[in-house]
């Protein structure tokens, strides 16, 4: 058996529309780009052939990948917190003061610029299951960071 792919609703409608992209509007992109490369005759030294058969391997892929992922998504609902999970956002403040929010999602959905941890990486693990108040403590190659828990809502 496949491991779920745990995605918030948000998370699961953008690779939906990411999907819908690519089997519609890309793949016509792909197939105009074949058209006219097959224009320019002899297809031995095509680059634009070349390069339209590779763009439509890397889509093919993505597609079959996002199908694959999606077949086996585990939404997670919104609901109410009183413990950090998966499709919560938590505020942190760290021990110089610092205060930061992070949204706890599946790994696929994971961005860090974008303030989203992954449920399975090293913060994401330690802050699972811990209650407003609660402090966490992180061991890392810098040296520990502790991190307390402000506030825990929904996304």
């Amino acid at each position: 058996m496949k491991k779920p792919v745990y995605l918030t609703p948000e998370g699961y409608r953008r690779l939906q529309e990411e999907l819908n992209h690519l089997k519609t509007v890309k793949r016509q992109e792909i197939s105009a780009d074949f058209e006219q490369a097959l224009e320019e005759g002899d297809l031995r030294e095509n680059a634009g052939y070349d390069e339209a058969r590779r763009a439509m391997w890397q889509n093919e892929a993505r597609i079959a990948q996002l199908e694959d992922l999606l077949s086996r998504a585990v939404i997670v609902e919104n609901g109410s917190f009183d413990q950090v999970a998966l499709g919560c956002q938590v505020e942190l403040e760290t021990e110089t003061g610092e205060r930061l929010s992070l949204a706890i999602v599946g790994s696929h959905e994971a961005d860090i610029f974008s303030g989203k941890i992954s449920d399975e990486s090293p913060l994401g693990q330690a802050l699972l299951g811990k209650k407003v108040g609660d402090v966490v403590e992180i061991r890392g190659k810098k040296g520990a960071q502790v991190y307390t828990i402000l506030e825990i809502k929904p996304l």
